[in-house]
């Protein structure tokens, strides 16, 4: 019996390199879990699930292999990278202080329209709190940080923090679904927008660093096999 298809076969109605088509729907595909950890990437198969030649599967997984996806192993080939509790706090560290960064500068910076955008994003949030639609909140969550880091105006800051959020994204809803995370968080997106809303820098800088903290204590705990925080 052939091996079910995961992957969708790439769409050439974009603008983009095919290469780049590529990279980006393995991406995906690692972070929705459709390639677990540990998983060897073998190029023909990808190809073929993909509709392309070995060339991009192979340029896409150097790529990915920079951005900390996938390991390569001397004679054995591709994996899926896994993740260890050093990676993600090396990983929460530096966003910790990038997410108060951008928080800070978002104070001095942030156009009224992206205040507005940023409130509404919290009462989406808490919306999508009161029902079990997870993927929706993790969504919603993430657009919540997409709006300070657009607001902080630093391009090349907004560029690395959402390759941080893109390295734990498989991981989100794994730190959302502990009990009573999610209302943690919402009381934390609200607090760090009144701080924005009243121009405190000093306030969204540490209310930015507590926030991201407690989501890594949160994962850290929610991938420990008895969930013990204690």
């Amino acid at each position: 019996m052939a091996e079910k298809r995961r992957l969708l076969p790439v769409r050439l109605d974009s603008y983009k390199p095919l290469r780049e088509l590529v990279f980006e729907s393995l991406r995906e595909a690692i972070i929705q879990g459709q390639l677990p950890p540990g998983e060897r990437l073998m190029e023909l198969q990808l190809a073929e699930e993909l509709g392309v030649s070995r060339t991009p599967v192979r340029e896409a997984i150097r790529k990915l292999e920079l951005e900390g996806f996938v390991v390569m192993v001397p004679r054995k080939g591709a994996y899926v990278a896994g993740i260890t509790d050093k990676d993600i706090t090396d990983v929460f560290e530096v966003r910790a202080a990038l997410e108060a960064l951008a928080a800070g500068l978002a104070c001095e910076r942030i156009t009224e329209e992206e205040l507005e955008r940023l409130e509404r994003s919290v009462v989406q949030i808490a919306e999508l709190t009161e029902r079990p639609d997870l993927d929706a909140l993790v969504a919603e969550d993430a657009e919540f940080h997409e709006i300070i880091y657009r607001a902080s105006r630093n391009k090349r800051l907004t560029q690395i923090l959402t390759n941080l959020q893109e390295q734990i994204q498989r991981f989100r809803l794994t730190t959302l679904s502990r009990p009573g995370r999610t209302r943690q968080a919402l009381d934390e997106h609200r607090q760090i927008v009144e701080a924005i809303s009243e121009r405190n820098a000093e306030q969204a800088q540490r209310l930015a660093w507590e926030h991201i903290e407690n989501a890594e204590n949160s994962l850290l705990c929610a991938l420990r096999e008895d969930g013990n925080c204690d």
